[in-house]
């Protein structure tokens, strides 16, 4: 295997992202365990409390998991995990599995929410984007919410809650980041009115393909800002 060895600059940060690259190109699978320290060390040519440091670092992230005895290993993508203790920005293969699953789901529960909504979720879902007191990640939330109840399927609500309670972190960031732009800010306001519209109207397609749309920008603003902060 040919790896690049590492030069004295954060040892153990560099160790980090080589190993989370090594884990999204193959080289490491989920399951596998880890080369020992000594093996690490020699791979990447560094000193055992670089590497000791890397692990630590991503057991902290959910992204390995330390059995005693026993040595380390690669977990499976872990939601519930995704930033934890550091403002810190999935990888590309994480956002694109988040959305993925978006995706299939929201555009579908917009269809069913243009069919089962009630003039009292609509002016629900008026109030949050006229809310100007709240905006950000929890008007999003709350929007997308909103919808999710609307469709008037339980297990969807659920399965919705639990997506936007793993992304929590990563959107507050988001919306941090482009607060300033207040081109980028009106245009998502703009994407979620033309949401609320076609529910309004009762137009499955056009709910399906509003929420495709917006939900494809965003998964590109975020895929921006993973490149920028890479």
């Amino acid at each position: 295997m040919n790896v690049e060895k590492i030069q004295n600059k954060k040892v153990s940060d560099h160790v980090v992202e080589r190993i989370e690259k090594m884990i999204e190109s193959g080289d490491f699978t989920i399951g596998e365990k880890l080369p020992s320290v000594r093996e690490l060390c020699e791979l990447f040519g560094v000193g055992r409390s670089a590497v000791r440091d890397a692990i630590t670092t991503l057991k902290g992230k959910g992204t390995v998991e330390v059995k005693q005895g026993e040595g380390t290993y690669i977990r499976g993508f872990d939601s519930s995990s995704l930033f934890k203790s550091q403002v810190l920005l999935p990888s590309l293969k994480d956002i694109q599995e988040l959305f993925q699953v978006r995706k299939m789901l929201e555009t579908g529960m917009a269809e069913m929410a243009s069919l089962n909504r009630t003039d009292e979720m609509i002016i629900e879902m008026e109030d949050i984007l006229s809310n100007q007191s709240e905006s950000g990640w929890g008007s999003d939330y709350r929007f997308h919410m909103a919808i999710a109840k609307s469709s008037g399927n339980e297990i969807l609500l659920q399965l919705v809650e639990f997506i936007s309670s793993a992304m929590k972190k990563v959107m507050i960031e988001f919306y941090k980041h482009i607060e300033k732009d207040i081109k980028l800010v009106n245009r998502i306001d703009q994407q979620h009115a033309r949401i609320l519209q076609a529910i309004k109207d009762q137009n499955p397609k056009a709910a399906y393909q509003e929420t495709m749309d917006h939900l494809a920008f965003v998964e590109a603003l975020l895929q921006s800002s993973v490149l920028e902060n890479a």
